[in-house]
C-alpha cells in the first residue's frame, strides 16, 4: 500500500473519529463520586433515574438538575437518557466545584406521556432526595434546582407550585413537599399561548388551546409558570439568550415582570447574540456560571455576596 493512501486513509479516519467525537456528550469530570442510575420512582414497572454527583467536598446543600428535551424521547429501547445530556456537565461543572451535591434525573416524555406526567416526576425526584437526605448529607429543607429549556421550564414549576401536588398515594415519601427553595432558569418557555407550540406536550390541539372558556385553556393555563406565581415562590433566577429562535426572550421578561411586581427576589441575565443552546460560533457561553453559583449560595445557604 502507496504511503500517499496510507496517508489518505489516516485524515478519513481522523475527520470520522471528530464528527463522532462530536455528537457524544460531554462527561461530568469535576466529581468526587458518582451513583449511577439510583432509582427514585417506579411508575407500572419503569424505573425513573437519577444519576448522584458528589462534590469532593460537600457545602451540605443538593441541587436537582433537569436537562432540555423539548419534553420528547424517541420510542426505541435505546433512547438517550437525559442524564447522558450534556447540558448535565455544563450545569453540574461549577455547582460541584462550589460543593454542591448534583441530582441530575430522568423523568417521563412525549410521545408516550404527557402533561402532567412531567410534572410529577420532577416532583417525585425532590421528595425522594429530600427522604432520604441524610443519606446523601444535604439539608433536606434547602433544595435547589437548575434547568435549561424544558428542564427549566421543569425548574421553575418545582419553586412556583405548591409542593402538594401529584400526591399517587400515602407512601412516607410522597408525604414531604416538592417544592425548592431556589431555581436557576436557562431558556425557559413561561407561557403556553405564545408563538410555542407545546400542544406535543399538552395532549390537545393548539386551536382548542386557544379559546377562552375551553377545557384546554384551562388545562394550558395550569401548565403555564407564569399563572403560578404568588408571595411564597423560590427565587428566580433567568439566563436567556435576546436572540433565542426556540423559546422567544420575552418569555423570561414576562416572569422577571411578573416576580418583581410581587415582588420577589429575582434576576434575569441577558446573553447577547447565542442561540437557544447558549452557544455562538459553535462555542458554548459560560459567562454567567459565577451569577448561578453565587445565586444558589445566596439563596440556599445564606451567603452574602459582595459587589465589585
Amino acid at each position: 500500500m502507496s504511503k500517499i493512501l496510507i496517508l489518505n486513509l489516516y485524515f478519513v479516519y481522523l475527520l470520522l473519529s471528530n464528527e463522532v467525537d462530536a455528537d457524544i456528550s460531554p462527561k461530568v469530570s469535576k466529581a468526587g463520586k458518582v451513583e449511577r442510575h439510583v432509582v427514585y420512582g417506579n411508575y407500572s414497572g419503569m424505573a425513573l433515574l437519577m444519576d448522584i454527583y458528589y462534590p469532593e467536598k460537600q457545602n451540605g446543600h443538593g441541587v436537582i438538575q433537569i436537562s432540555g428535551s423539548g419534553f420528547t424521547r424517541s420510542l426505541s429501547l435505546d433512547a438517550e437518557l437525559l442524564t447522558d445530556w450534556r447540558h448535565v456537565k455544563y450545569h453540574s461543572e461549577p455547582l460541584l466545584e462550589a460543593g454542591y451535591t448534583v441530582f441530575a434525573i430522568n423523568h417521563r416524555m412525549t410521545p408516550r406521556f404527557k402533561y402532567p406526567s412531567q410534572i410529577s416526576d420532577v416532583q417525585r425526584a425532590v421528595r425522594f432526595i429530600r427522604h432520604n437526605a441524610k443519606r446523601f448529607q444535604i439539608d433536606p429543607e434547602r433544595i435547589g434546582a437548575i434547568g435549561e429549556s424544558s428542564g427549566g421550564y421543569l425548574a421553575t414549576m418545582l419553586g412556583l407550585l405548591d409542593g402538594d401536588e401529584n400526591i399517587p398515594d400515602d407512601h412516607p415519601i410522597n408525604a414531604l413537599s416538592a417544592k425548592v427553595q431556589c431555581v436557576v432558569a436557562l431558556g425557559a418557555p413561561i407561557e403556553l399561548f405564545s408563538e410555542l407550540d407545546l400542544s406535543f406536550y399538552l395532549g390537545f390541539r393548539r386551536k382548542e388551546q386557544l379559546v377562552k372558556g375551553s377545557i384546554e385553556h384551562a388545562i394550558a393555563t395550569e401548565a403555564s409558570p407564569l399563572s403560578h406565581v404568588s408571595k411564597d415562590d423560590a427565587p428566580i433566577l433567568m439566563i436567556h439568550s435576546d436572540s433565542d429562535e426556540k423559546v422567544g426572550f420575552s418569555h423570561s421578561e414576562l416572569m422577571y415582570n411578573k416576580l418583581k411586581s410581587i415582588p420577589l427576589p429575582t434576576n434575569l441575565i441577558q446573553i447577547n447574540g447565542a442561540n437557544h443552546e447558549l452557544f455562538i460560533n459553535g462555542l458554548r457561553v459560560d459567562s454567567f456560571t459565577n451569577d448561578y453559583v453565587s445565586w444558589m449560595d445566596k439563596h440556599l445557604r445564606g451567603k452574602v455576596i459582595e459587589s465589585n
